[in-house]
């Protein structure tokens, strides 16, 4: 009876909230009427007669189909999720106060361009006009009936310009380049010395691996596209403490966030017409990020009936539930695509702390401090949280201590970019509607963070490359490291000025490849990063336009679904070497990693135990290896030295185990593994098996009550690809070899014919449990396929099963 009644309750609960998809619905504020055409995987063109009635029935329809997403994607970045939830995401909200992402947000609205401030309005006022007409959350979604068994009477605020904009804060943290690394060079730093560190980093090795572009350098003030020393001891292990509250501070964030890890990244390459089928480019792209439920993405086109200086938008791409216009996509002349650029844009700054001043230059300045008090649901008074600042930043080290650390004498300031008010909000707007490449330079200027490889086409026949971004300069270290505060020799003297950025036009090769590889070699003045990701995935992608002759959609797509081991070539013969338990499966490996292989869930599972083998008797946690292609380097290196200190497990005492001592016992270990988990035949092992996607809620998936998140997640999918691999579905080794990272959605324009273009997203359009387009994406996503990205007006209609007209 319970079952029944449980039952029918979802049942009546869920339908309360799906949206009217037919019909006139009133949106108040409208000059005109408002047409929206949704196809069978809910997919909205929405057509309007001016710029602001656009936005406006985005903000509604948006609203429409993810309003809860909207509202936690607000609790985030305000840092208010425990006014939900109560004190389990406190830490979080610690965090997130502590950099003040709001509050920068806020202070970016000022700077806004005039028409992108209208836009962010009529957004919010589309997404009001819709909780006015749902004034019950009930009818919202079903995440607000779950949430009233917690926490009665929540009702949703109105909806903000700077709840848009705090959004780009949001993104910018997901892709904050190093700091991971840098803080993980420190910790490791505490437990063996640098020297030994730096093997687990090797410099980006440019004989081997590729640059976007290929040549160039800053001349007169424009870049012009060609025709530290080591540590020698450990640091203090008193500083493993301050550095282990940056860790913690990190690993508070939501799992939605991700980790920043620069291993992962993203892909996107262009192809000019004269390696295409068409005559015309091809543009295809892949963003890596954490997987959710919903995706991240929100597929949308927004068209002008008639384009004009007064309503410009032909556009049709991904969005972001929560922000005006779209992201990544195309218009009727142009398309374009992201990876992450992944410059160093934060620097940790040791700061000497005592009481309420830091040490500056030999001199006791006042900490600056100000006071957050955080809404816990189900307690009676709020949370009183003091944030101190130096001029380098916010402290991190002590936010979920309670300020102890500073009181100790030792501290970690963060100095990142994006916490500095800029309005990279206009670069949307700006780039929806450029028409050459001139006005998508223009728009790309804008976008100040986070930095982007923004990749180019025009149907004119024009490919190019962009490196954007708010980058600054040194005036003294790499920012590999943290550094000394106190002594004034570390800071930011300004930033590169945009046009000596790196940029290429209609390169001679006849294509573009970005995948979070190196962007310019090191003849280039001024330094982007030291920590790129390898070239893995960028030479595979590169090795594979190379040799075709010439390339379709279909092509781009089965290059987006690559599943070969770049490293299993280097690693495979030692392992034969040393022989074990059915290891002579891996001989004639293809090194695909498809989901139903069997030598990829071995080789898999050997490189994971090896990995923990070699380097997590001596790594603390933060430093240890989770399996992406800076420890492919790294073991490269290794592989040639096999006596070499990291083959010894320090755990054995007086026993001095070498490369082959650790490659044998990997073996053994993960054949023991999959014997235990896949049965003993080793036949029969399959990747897919092992390498699963959970697509799970950001809130209620990980409650803990099986009933709950069987309403909220879908899946398991057994996937193919892996860390590295061009098809990005990335793993921790210290984890398991479940799906962390995932390529979000994939796109190809065909600039030949936009109707021709193809995309696809992980979940689906629809916020709403148990809607049709709730996951209806997800199988084609998991197998390689793609649906039509139509954008003429006429194949819109067609393919239309849903009409609503929104009526002022």
């Amino acid at each position: 009876m319970l079952a029944l009644v449980l039952t029918l309750w979802v049942t009546w609960t869920v339908r309360r909230s799906f949206p009217s998809l037919d019909g006139e619905v009133r949106l108040p504020g409208l000059g005109a009427e408002v047409t929206v055409h949704r196809d069978r995987w809910g997919v909205p063109h929405i057509y309007a007669g001016s710029g602001e009635d656009l936005m406006r029935a985005q903000g509604y329809v948006h609203a429409q189909d993810r309003f809860w997403e909207m509202d936690l994607r607000r609790h985030i970045t305000a840092g208010r999720l425990s006014e939900l939830f109560g004190e389990t995401t406190l830490e979080t909200d610690k965090v997130v106060r502590t950099m003040g992402w709001r509050r920068v947000a806020e202070q970016e609205i000022a700077l806004l361009a005039p028409d992108t401030r209208r836009y962010l309005e009529a957004y919010a006022e589309g997404v009001n006009a819709w909780l006015r007409q749902h004034p019950e959350t009930s009818t919202q979604s079903l995440e607000y009936a779950v949430l009233g068994f917690q926490r009665s009477g929540y009702k949703p605020e109105p909806w903000t310009p700077a709840d848009s904009v705090a959004w780009l804060k949001a993104m910018a943290w997901d892709l904050r380049s190093n700091m991971e690394d840098e803080l993980g060079r420190a910790l490791a730093a505490t437990k063996v010395p640098a020297e030994r560190v730096a093997q687990l980093y090797p410099d980006y090795d440019h004989s081997r691996w590729p640059s976007i572009v290929t040549g160039g350098e800053v001349t007169d003030g424009e870049f012009r596209p060609a025709g530290e020393a080591a540590r020698a001891r450990v640091l203090s292990s008193a500083l493993q403490d301050v550095l282990g509250g940056v860790e913690r501070a990190v690993a508070a964030m939501p799992t939605m966030m991700g980790n920043g890890a620069p291993g992962i990244g993203s892909n996107s390459w262009v192809v000019a017409g004269s390696r295409t089928t068409t005559g015309r480019p091809l543009l295809a792209n892949d963003p890596h990020l954490a997987p959710g439920m919903p995706s991240i993405w929100y597929q949308a086109g927004l068209h002008c009936t008639r384009v004009s200086a007064s309503c410009p938008f032909d556009v049709t791409g991904f969005t972001f539930s929560g922000l005006p216009g779209v992201v990544i996509g195309h218009n009727g002349r142009i398309a374009w695509g992201f990876t992450n650029l992944g410059p160093d844009v934060t620097d940790l700054y040791l700061e000497k702390v005592n009481g309420a001043a830091y040490e500056y230059k030999g001199e006791q300045v006042p900490l600056q401090t100000r006071v957050e008090e955080i809404k816990v649901a189900g307690a009676s008074e709020p949370v009183r949280l003091t944030v101190r600042s130096t001029r380098h930043g916010p402290l991190i080290s002590d936010v979920l201590d309670d300020a102890k650390t500073a009181g100790r004498g030792m501290a970690v300031a963060l100095r990142w970019v994006a916490l500095e008010p800029r309005p990279t909000a206009d670069a949307i707007a700006a780039m929806n509607t450029a028409q050459n490449w001139e006005q998508f330079r223009a728009a790309a200027a804008k976008f100040d963070v986070p930095a982007q490889n923004l990749v180019y086409a025009d149907v004119d026949g024009n490919i190019g490359y962009q490196a954007p971004g708010r980058i600054p300069v040194r005036s003294k270290g790499d920012g590999t490291w943290p550094v000394p505060g106190w002594t004034g020799e570390y800071e930011w003297e300004g930033y590169i000025p945009f046009d000596e950025l790196p940029t290429v036009y209609n390169p001679r090769s006849g294509y573009i490849v970005t995948a979070n590889n190196s962007a310019i070699g090191p003849q280039y003045q001024h330094l982007l990063t030291k920590d790129w990701s390898y070239g893995y995935r960028a030479q595979r992608i590169d090795e594979l336009l190379r040799s075709a002759a010439r390339v379709d959609v279909a092509a781009m797509g089965r290059i987006q679904m690559d599943n070969r081991n770049g490293f299993a070539p280097v690693l495979v013969p030692h392992l034969l070497r040393v022989g074990g338990p059915d290891v002579s499966m891996l001989r004639g490996w293809d090194y695909q990693q498809g989901r139903d292989s069997a030598p990829a869930a071995y080789f898999n599972a050997i490189w994971r135990h090896l990995l923990l083998r070699a380097f997590n008797d001596e790594l603390p946690t933060g430093a240890r290896p989770d399996g992406n292609d800076r420890w492919f380097e790294a073991v490269r290196a290794l592989l040639e030295r096999p006596d070499d200190p990291w083959w010894d497990d320090v755990r054995t005492g007086s026993a001095k185990e070498t490369r082959d001592d650790i490659l044998r016992r990997a073996v053994a270990d993960a054949h023991a593994e999959l014997t235990e988990r896949l049965g003993s035949d080793a036949g029969e092992w399959k990747w897919g098996d092992l390498h699963t996607l959970e697509l799970t809620n950001s809130t209620f998936g990980t409650s803990g009550i099986a009933p709950i998140e069987w309403l909220f997640n879908r899946g398991p999918l057994n996937v193919s690809g892996g860390a590295s691999i061009v098809n990005a579905t990335g793993w921790n080794a210290q984890e398991g070899y479940e799906v962390t990272w995932v390529p979000s959605m994939r796109m190809v324009v065909d600039l030949a014919d936009m109707d021709r273009s193809r995309w696809i997203n992980l979940t689906g359009a629809s916020g709403h449990a148990f809607h049709d387009n709730y996951s209806d994406q997800s199988e084609l996503w998991a197998t390689g396929g793609t649906i039509p990205m139509r954008s003429r007006p006429e194949s819109v209609r067609r393919a239309a099963e849903h009409t609503l007209t929104l009526t002022p």
